[in-house]
Order: structure tokens, then C-alpha cells, then sequence
């Protein structure tokens, strides 16, 4: 299978060279893991057959947050965390995307304007959901940014799996939305969002650097049911800990060209983008978070610090539950056992893998 790794090696050390005074440490560093994930450079084990005796090398995993062949067991860790949280209500998706003109200063201000974005959108939602007319209770947020579209394109916004309902203000009562169709107008919404994301830019001091026409823009909020919110979960698990492209999407590297598909989100149908090595590189390296940047935030009763009120809405929706929705297409992962099946070796299929050595890592790893 073709992988991100193998187009780094190609054309990482022609990409450092001609950006080099441009290049983020949080870039270089992604360039560096990705390269050596699962190689001699960071070490790993040696397995012998205790059958016919084929030695089988087992590497490292570099363990970066952006790598295509780390983290799946995270993934399902954090999964199985985020189905115990789930209320049993319906759930409503949004997403709130930043303009075109509000990107530039994104890309040079990652940081603080990723956070901005994340807490302006929850807080918009949370504002706008108190009003009796709408839900009139707090609702629980789970907020998940990206930046990217399927095709790479730099395209910062935040999905929220909000609760279709809310705890009541004393927190005796769940309070269901008031509309089958919306848990609130989206057009009122979108307005609350971009005065928050104005007044948070002023107060980090980077209004000034906005163009002035972007307030008078409509701000695209898109908001959808999301049945109890499993399906959703599933969605958002995929990118957690990676950037949106799997090493399966990979088609050709030829010429000093990259292939690679997506299925286009409005037609369903599959298309292809063809780059050079350098801006395949460039493209996939503008998803990288900065050391430190959140990219999960929990919000209303789903914050960290309103574990209280969170289980005293799940006693009032136990007590008066809704209606579920069919299983998820993606079953929950099975529980871990308590001691791992041994592994097979892959030339005699009969014998197991027994550890015998340590490799050490061939170069030393930055801190």
C-alpha cells in the first residue's frame, strides 16, 4: 500500500530545503515522525517463530497525532469514552465554518483563532438555546475541530453533537426542544456567531487585521438531526487523531506526481487530485496542529466541570426515556481481553511469535 511516509521520503528533504525559513516546528516535526513511523530509526522488537524459526522485526510507531497508521487503538479508547458519555435523547449536528477572507489570518494565528472558533461557536449555540422559545434548558457540546475538506483544501470549521434538549436552569427537569424540525434558527445563530468570533478577535488583538467587509457577510452555521448520535461519534472517531487522509486513498506516486481520491460530499461521487510532490506535501502539512492546540473541547453540561448536573440529566432522561434509534452500522468495539491472542507467524501460520530481542532506535529522537 502506498503511504504518506514513502511521498515524504521522496520529496521531504526538497521540501525543507526550499522552505526551509518557513517551515513551523510543528511541521518539521510531523515531516520527521511520519517518515520514520514503523522503521529501524525508532527502534521496536525482535519475534521468533517457536515452530520453524523466522525471525519477525516489529517497529515502532511514531505516535504523532497527524500520522495515517497510528492511533487506532486510541481511536477505539476514545470512542468506547464518548458512547458511556452519550445521553440517551436525540442529538443534533452543526457546523460552523469561518470565510474565506477570516483563512489568512487563521493559517498565521493557528492557535489562538482555532480556539476562538471552537468556544465562539459553543458559546452562540449556548446563548441562543436558553431562550424559552427555543430549548430553554443548558444542552451538553461535544466540539471537534477540522480544517480541511476532503480534497485537503484549508477550510477551518467546528462540528458540535449537541443535545436535542437541555437541563433546566434549577436542574430539575429535561427540557426537549421545542421544534421536531431545528433546535434553533440557524440564520439568528449565525449572527450571534460572527458578533462572538468579532468580539474575541478584538480582544486578542487581531480585528484589525480582518477586512472590514467580512461583518456584513452571511456566516455559513449548517445544522442537522443526528438520530441519538451514534453515527455522528463514528464520523468524528475517524479524524481525531489523524489528518482526513487515509493511506488507502493513495493511488499513484509517478513522475513526482501524488494521486489521490476523495468521494465528493455532495454528488457521493469519487473524484481524483493530481499534485506535485512539494504541494501534495504543502497541502497535507496546512492540517498540522501547533503543539498544544486542542482540537476536542466539551462544552455546556459536557464540560469537565458540570459532572453533577451531567448525571442528573441522565437520571431525568432514564426516568422518562426516549425513543432509540436503530443500532449503529459501526458496533462498538469488543471489550479487550485480559491477556491478547498470541501472534501467529506469518510463514508457517502453525507456530507463535516469541519475543527475543530489543532493537535499538537507529537515531535519537528530538524532544
Amino acid at each position: 500500500m502506498l503511504e504518506v511516509a514513502a511521498i515524504i521520503r521522496l520529496h521531504g528533504a526538497t521540501y525543507l530545503a526550499r522552505f526551509a525559513d518557513r517551515i513551523l516546528p510543528s511541521h518539521r516535526r510531523a515531516l520527521r515522525d511520519l517518515e520514520a513511523c514503523r522503521t529501524p530509526a525508532l527502534g521496536g522488537h525482535v519475534h521468533q517463530c517457536d515452530h520453524c524459526g523466522r525471525q519477525v522485526y516489529a517497529y515502532h510507531s511514531c505516535r504523532n497525532r497527524h500520522c495515517p497508521k497510528c492511533h487506532r487503538d486510541q481511536t477505539d479508547r476514545w470512542l468506547t469514552a464518548q458512547r458511556a458519555r452519550l445521553l440517551p435523547c436525540a442529538y443534533y449536528l452543526l457546523t460552523f465554518t469561518l470565510p474565506d477572507q477570516l483563512r489568512p489570518l487563521a493559517r498565521s494565528h493557528q492557535k489562538t483563532v482555532y480556539g476562538l472558533l471552537m468556544k465562539s461557536a459553543a458559546a452562540a449555540l449556548l446563548t441562543l438555546a436558553r431562550d424559552p422559545r427555543y430549548v430553554g434548558g443548558r444542552l451538553g457540546c461535544l466540539a471537534v475541530l477540522h480544517t480541511w475538506t476532503r480534497a485537503l483544501v484549508y477550510h477551518p470549521h467546528v462540528h458540535l453533537l449537541v443535545t436535542a434538549g437541555g437541563l433546566s436552569a434549577d436542574g430539575t427537569a429535561w427540557v426537549a426542544a421545542k421544534s421536531r424540525n431545528y433546535l434553533v434558527p440557524v440564520h439568528a445563530l449565525s449572527q450571534i456567531f460572527r458578533a462572538k468570533i468579532c468580539a474575541a478577535l478584538n480582544r486578542a488583538g487581531l480585528l484589525e487585521q480582518v477586512p472590514p467587509g467580512v461583518w456584513s457577510l452571511p456566516w455559513v452555521v449548517h445544522c442537522q438531526h443526528a438520530g441519538r448520535g451514534q453515527k455522528v461519534l463514528d464520523y468524528l472517531g475517524r479524524y481525531i487523531f489523524r489528518v482526513a487522509i487515509a493511506n488507502s486513498s493513495l493511488e499513484r506516486i509517478q513522475d513526482g506526481q501524488v494521486t489521490f481520491r476523495y468521494r465528493d460530499n455532495r454528488t457521493q461521487q469519487l473524484r481524483r487530485v493530481t499534485l506535485s510532490g512539494l504541494a501534495f506535501l504543502q497541502r497535507f502539512l496546512q492540517h498540522v496542529l501547533p503543539r498544544g492546540c486542542t482540537k476536542v473541547r466539551y462544552y455546556g453540561i459536557w464540560s469537565p466541570t458540570c459532572r453533577r448536573q451531567r448525571d442528573q440529566a441522565r437520571a431525568l432522561l432514564t426516568v422518562s426515556p426516549v425513543p432509540t434509534e436503530p443500532a449503529p452500522l459501526t458496533p462498538a468495539p469488543a471489550p479487550a481481553a485480559a491477556d491478547p491472542s498470541p501472534m501467529r507467524c506469518p510463514q508457517c501460520r502453525t507456530g507463535i511469535l516469541i519475543r527475543v530481542g530489543v532493537l535499538v532506535p537507529q537515531r535519537m529522537r528530538a524532544p
